[in-house]
């Protein structure tokens, strides 16, 4: 196949010297496939694909993927109730996918769950796909780096295409197509409803052209279709297979994850969230608003709690570098800003400041000209070593952009 170890024309070879000998300062040692699934993804355009790498690099450290496996806890309901799984191997050796989003109680998962957590599920996810092809290549003594999805839209309807889902979903695939670049090997959507065009126009424009052409929409024979590509004890009884290692489940569950309706005790956290002590803002339209923490002590603790009234809020954590007021692309950056879903949920995080220095929590609302947003806030400072007391003058004031 074109663009691959052993198979690649004489502009293909200079490229991947010319990309492995810039990336030498971060990754001395080369993986040679692993450098060419990032200049497949940029075309073998060398710059793009450096700067796509160096950002990818960032990003995990930023996000804390290379830990993400070790370190992380899921939230039950997700555990519970977001639909998928990974189940068994095709005939190269390529994991498998299974994912039922039909089945998913949409509002009730936003209504349960922060956006970041919801993000931080998925890229656990996408990290535990990588770790599956690391144990492939042991066991069968050649490289296998793509993974099968079986796409089951049966179900699926107009309530899964409610405008803060389809937000997840598009930051989703942003993250996996930005930093997992030719993971995908081929996508089978299976019971697609009238509705998937709509649906797949939506997502299309963070979908890269390979990725696109790597999707396969199958018709009513779509069991014949992929049990030529996967052999039968491979898949659970409900998509064509023979596997009975989960008692008489046709879904093979809990490997598999179907869903189902969020129980209301997961629902009640915001109503559980007290916020008689905060203060509140507002934050007009196309404008910003920011709250200073000053941090005298190194390593203290900034810890923030904070909801919106409406929609949802850019919120991201900044250090003043000047002694003068900055703009947010004039400070250094703490927390990369992003969209948050605080009027569902309430937003809550912290960050340890190394440095002493006046901390910056910024609310963005640049971005909607038309809706002006309300938060209720409170701010911690805490000492180092004791995250439980508050500090004792925890200074911070609020002032516009």
């Amino acid at each position: 196949m074109s663009g691959h170890s052993g198979n690649l024309t004489t502009k293909q070879q200079a490229a991947l010297a010319e990309f492995q000998e810039n990336i030498r300062d971060v990754q001395p040692e080369h993986d040679e496939e692993d450098c060419l699934r990032w200049l497949r993804a940029r075309c073998f355009d060398v710059k793009k694909a450096e700067q796509m790498f160096r950002a990818s690099l960032q990003w995990r450290k930023t996000f804390g993927a290379d830990q993400l496996l070790e370190t992380y806890t899921a939230p039950e309901v997700l555990k519970k109730y977001w639909p998928g799984g990974m189940h068994g191997f095709d005939k190269r050796g390529c994991p498998i996918w299974i994912d039922t989003p039909g089945y998913t109680d949409v509002k009730g998962l936003m209504y349960s769950c922060k956006k970041q957590e919801l993000l931080k599920y998925k890229v656990s996810h996408c990290e535990e796909i990588q770790k599956t092809f690391r144990e492939q290549r042991l066991k069968l003594g050649h490289r296998v780096d793509g993974l099968i999805i079986i796409f089951d839209l049966d179900k699926y309807g107009m309530k899964h295409l409610w405008k803060p889902v389809i937000d997840i979903y598009m930051s989703i695939l942003s993250i996996f197509e930005s930093n997992y670049p030719e993971t995908l090997y081929r996508c089978y959507v299976i019971n697609a409803p009238r509705i998937f065009p709509v649906a797949y126009n939506i997502i299309k424009p963070v979908l890269s052209e390979d990725t696109k052409n790597k999707v396969h929409v199958l018709g009513s024979h779509w069991k014949e279709r992929i049990l030529q590509d996967i052999d039968a004890d491979q898949l659970p009884p409900h998509w064509g297979g023979t596997c009975n290692l989960h008692g008489n489940d046709p879904y093979c569950q809990p490997i598999v994850n179907i869903g189902g309706t969020v129980p209301p005790e997961y629902l009640a956290l915001k109503k559980e969230f007290s916020t008689s002590d905060f203060n509140r803002i507002q934050i007009s339209r196309g404008s910003s608003q920011q709250i200073e923490a000053l941090v005298s002590i190194p390593g203290s603790i900034i810890r923030w709690q904070f909801l919106s009234d409406g929609a949802d809020i850019g919120f991201g954590v900044f250090r003043r570098t000047l002694d003068s007021k900055q703009k947010a692309n004039e400070m250094e950056c703490c927390v990369p800003s992003d969209r948050v879903n605080s009027h569902m949920v309430p937003e809550d995080g912290s960050f340890t400041a190394e440095v002493p220095g006046t901390y910056v929590l910024r609310f963005d609302n640049t971005y909607s000209w038309v809706t002006s947003k309300s938060v209720k806030y409170e701010v911690e400072v805490l000492p180092p070593g004791d995250i439980s007391i508050l500090h004792t003058s925890p200074s911070f004031a609020v002032k516009s952009e």
